[in-house]
This record gives C-alpha cells, structure tokens and sequence, in this order.
C-alpha cells in the first residue's frame, strides 16, 4: 500500500471497510482536485448516498478513471456487533500495511466511533509501531469522498458493483 491510505466504510448489507492507497501527497492534492470538480454549486462535500443517479454514474466513471484501486474488507454479517466487524476489518487493514513503510492511514471521523477507534488503533500499533492515523471529517479532507463512493457502489452490488469494479484491486474477507 502507498504512502497516505484513505479509508470510509458502509454498513449497507454488511459491514465493509474500503482503502484507497495513494503513493504521495502530491496525488492525493490530485484526487481533491478530482473529487472538488465533482462537487456541485452549494454543495459541502460530495456524498453518495445523497447524489442523484446520473451524478452517481458521473462520480463512478470519474473515480475509475483516475486509475486509483481500492481493497475492500468484508466483513459481511459475520460479527454479532458493528464494533466487532469495523475491529476486525481495522486490523487486517493494519495487517497490510504492516509491511509497508510507514503510511498514514486516515480515517473518516465519525464522532460517535472516535474514542473507540482510537483505543483500537492504539492497541493495533503495538504490533505495528510505525503506524500513523489520523480521523479527518469528509468536508475537510475531499479525497475521502473516493473511498466512500467505492463503499457505496460495492455494497450496492448489480450494475454500480460492475461501474467500480476496476477501482476494486482486491475483496479481503475478514
């Protein structure tokens, strides 16, 4: 995985964590320049769920043409809680990484998981200590908006599953 990996998740039939990985934060700049000329007049941030169908073909295609591949981390409905599944998506996540040289994982912050995640990363570092993580809020940090709409076409399934297909490197069941 590269230098700086961006990652969101959808709870939409089952749990699933997905990991874009950039190599630089020059790419990165380039991925918010991607997702910033998506984002519509009066918009705050660009957000599936919330895009009409047209737009959400616009952002699909536009994400497969940047040529970026996520990994998608399922861990479908296998955990009795959505805790235990983020927990074992987040740590095959670090599993990967582990063999990289330090990258900087960030994280969609959702408030209410906050303080969890940061005891869970806590404790995953420990076998990992070169590892860096940051939680950063969608409208503060675009590029989020990559791993979201690679979540939110995967999990859909169908004809968005075969739109993202080329931007999905690899399915890890965890």
């Amino acid at each position: 995985m590269g230098a700086i990996v961006l990652a969101d998740e959808t709870k939409q039939r089952g749990y699933q964590l997905v990991a874009v990985s950039v190599g630089s934060s020059s790419e990165v700049a380039h991925l918010r320049a991607v997702v910033r000329g998506l984002v519509l007049s009066g918009q705050a941030r660009l957000h599936m769920k919330k895009e009409s169908e047209p737009r959400k073909r616009l952002v699909a295609s536009a994400i497969v043409a940047t040529g970026y591949t996520a990994v998608v981390y399922n861990a479908g409905r296998s955990r009795r809680t959505e805790l235990e599944a983020r927990a074992a998506c987040l740590s095959a996540l670090v599993d990967d990484l582990a063999g990289t040289a330090a990258p900087l994982l960030v994280l969609e912050q959702d408030d209410s998981l906050l303080s969890w995640d940061r005891q869970r990363l806590v404790e995953l570092s420990r076998t990992y200590p070169g590892l860096r993580y940051e939680h950063r809020r969608a409208r503060e940090e675009p590029a989020l908006a990559i791993p979201d709409a690679i979540a939110w076409c995967w999990a859909k399934g169908g004809d968005w599953r075969r739109r993202i297909a080329p931007a999905v490197s690899q399915v890890r069941l965890v």
